[in-house]
C-alpha cells in the first residue's frame, strides 16, 4: 500500500532498516501461524524470546548490560512492526523491555541490573510488572498489596496483581507495593516461595498473549530486592509512559495492516458485477481509514522525536495513546464491515486485531483517564474524583 505522505521517508536509513528486519521476522516467525494461536489461546514465548533478543528488540531503547540502546523512533518502528503482526507480540516486547527491564534498568541496584538484564535482553528471562489490582487499576494510590519489613531485616510481600502479561510465564516480577516508606518496587523471582502465577483463562482478546494474575503469601524477600532508586507511584507510572510510548507505535500497525486487508478484500470481492471497491461508499470507508493511519503516523513520529529530544511528557503520551488507540479501532470496525462475513474469520486478521485493541484501549490507562489527564491540561482542573 502507497505511503501517500511519505512518512518513513522520515526516518533514517538505520531506522529503515529496523523496520524492514522486523517486519521480515513478523512475515516469517508469527504471520503464518498467529491466526491459531489466537484460536488456540497460546503464544510461543519461549520459542520467540531468543529471536527476538538476537535482533536487540528486548529493551532495545535502554543502553549497557546487553541491551541495543537505539533511540525512541526506532523502538516506535519495531513496536508498529510487531503490533502489525499482533498485539500480543508487542505486548510482549513492551512489558519485558518497557515494564520489566526499565525500572530494574532505571531504579535497580548494580546487583539487580547485572543478575537480570543482560538474560532479559537475550530472551534468555521473562520479565511481567506487577500493578494492577482486583480493585485497584486505575487509581494505583488505593493498591492493597503490602511489604513489612520483620526483626531479620527481610521484607514480607502480601497481596495480589491481575491482568499481567507475561505473568506465568515470567522467570522474575518487578511488583509496586505499599510500605511504611511509601510505594516500592520489588524484584521477585517466580520461584519465590508463597508467589504463584496461575493463567487468566477465557479471554476474546488478546489470547496470543499470556494474562495472569499474581498472588503473594507471605513472600519472603531479601533486603536488597528493593529497588533503591525510586520510592512513590512516581516509579510504575515512569514506567507505565515508556509502555504507552510503544503503544502510540504499535496501534499504528494493526491499523495498516486492517486497512491493508480492507484494500485487497474490497479490490478483489466482486458483488454486482464489479469490486465493491470501485463502490463510493466502499471508498468513502477506505479514504477516512487512510485518512486516519496517516494522523495516527504523523502522531507517533512526532512524540518519537520530542522523547528523543528529551522533551516528551506524560501528558504528551496520553494524547498519543487517546487518539492513537481510537484511530486504529475505528480503522479495525470499519475494515470489518468492508470484509463482511468474511472480517469475522481468522483466515484474515482483521477481527483479531479489533478484538486486541478492545483491550489495547484498556490497558496502561484507559481512555477514560487519558481523556480527564488532557481535560486537566485544557483547565487546571482535575476531575478524578
Amino acid at each position: 500500500m502507497d505511503d501517500l505522505l511519505r512518512i518513513d521517508d522520515e526516518l533514517s536509513e538505520e531506522q529503515r532498516l529496523i523496520r524492514d528486519t522486523v517486519r521480515d521476522l513478523v512475515s516469517d516467525r508469527v504471520l503464518p501461524h498467529v491466526g491459531d494461536w489466537f484460536e488456540e489461546a497460546a503464544f510461543p514465548a519461549r520459542e520467540l524470546a531468543p529471536a527476538l533478543g538476537s535482533l536487540g528488540l528486548l529493551g532495545m531503547h535502554l543502553d549497557g548490560y546487553g541491551c541495543a540502546g537505539l533511540d525512541a523512533v526506532s523502538y516506535g518502528v519495531a513496536c508498529r512492526e510487531l503490533e502489525a503482526g499482533d498485539s500480543g507480540l508487542r505486548s510482549f516486547v513492551s512489558v519485558q523491555g518497557s515494564l520489566a527491564m526499565f525500572p530494574i534498568w532505571k531504579y535497580g541496584s548494580d546487583e539487580q541490573k547485572e543478575e537480570w538484564l543482560p538474560r532479559m535482553a537475550a530472551g534468555e528471562a521473562i520479565g511481567c510488572f506487577g500493578l494492577t489490582e482486583p480493585d485497584h487499576g486505575s487509581d494505583p494510590a488505593g493498591m492493597r498489596t503490602h511489604a513489612e519489613r520483620d526483626a531479620s531485616g527481610d521484607w514480607i510481600l502480601n497481596g495480589s496483581k491481575t491482568w499481567i502479561t507475561n505473568g506465568s510465564i515470567a522467570d522474575v516480577a518487578v511488583v509496586w507495593a505499599r510500605t511504611e516508606e511509601g510505594v516500592r518496587g520489588f524484584v521477585v523471582p517466580a520461584d519465590t516461595p508463597g508467589f504463584t502465577a496461575p493463567e487468566i483463562h477465557k479471554k476474546m482478546s488478546l489470547r496470543a498473549s499470556v494474562t495472569s494474575s499474581l498472588f503473594f503469601d507471605d513472600v519472603r524477600l531479601p533486603a536488597s530486592a528493593v529497588l533503591p532508586g525510586v520510592q512513590g507511584l512516581k516509579g510504575p507510572l515512569s514506567c507505565l509512559s515508556e509502555a504507552r510510548f510503544g503503544i502510540v507505535w504499535g496501534v499504528v500497525g494493526a491499523a495498516r495492516a486492517c486497512l491493508e486487508s480492507a484494500v485487497d478484500y474490497s479490490t478483489s470481492r466482486v458483488q454486482f458485477g464489479r469490486p465493491i471497491g470501485g463502490f463510493q461508499l466502499t471508498q468513502e470507508k477506505l479514504a477516512w481509514m487512510y485518512v486516519g493511519l496517516g494522523q495516527a503516523q504523523l502522531t507517533a513520529l512526532h512524540l518519537g522525536r520530542l522523547k528523543d529530544a528529551g522533551t516528551l511528557t506524560p501528558r504528551q503520551v496520553s494524547f498519543g495513546k487517546l487518539a492513537n488507540v481510537r484511530a486504529a479501532l475505528d480503522i479495525a470496525r470499519q475494515a470489518r464491515s468492508i470484509l463482511g462475513g468474511n472480517g469475522i474469520t481468522l483466515e484474515y486478521p482483521v477481527i483479531r486485531h479489533m478484538n486486541n485493541l478492545e483491550s489495547v484501549l484498556t490497558y496502561e490507562g484507559t481512555q477514560e483517564i487519558h481523556t480527564l489527564v488532557l481535560g486537566e491540561a485544557l483547565t487546571g482542573i482535575a476531575a478524578y474524583r
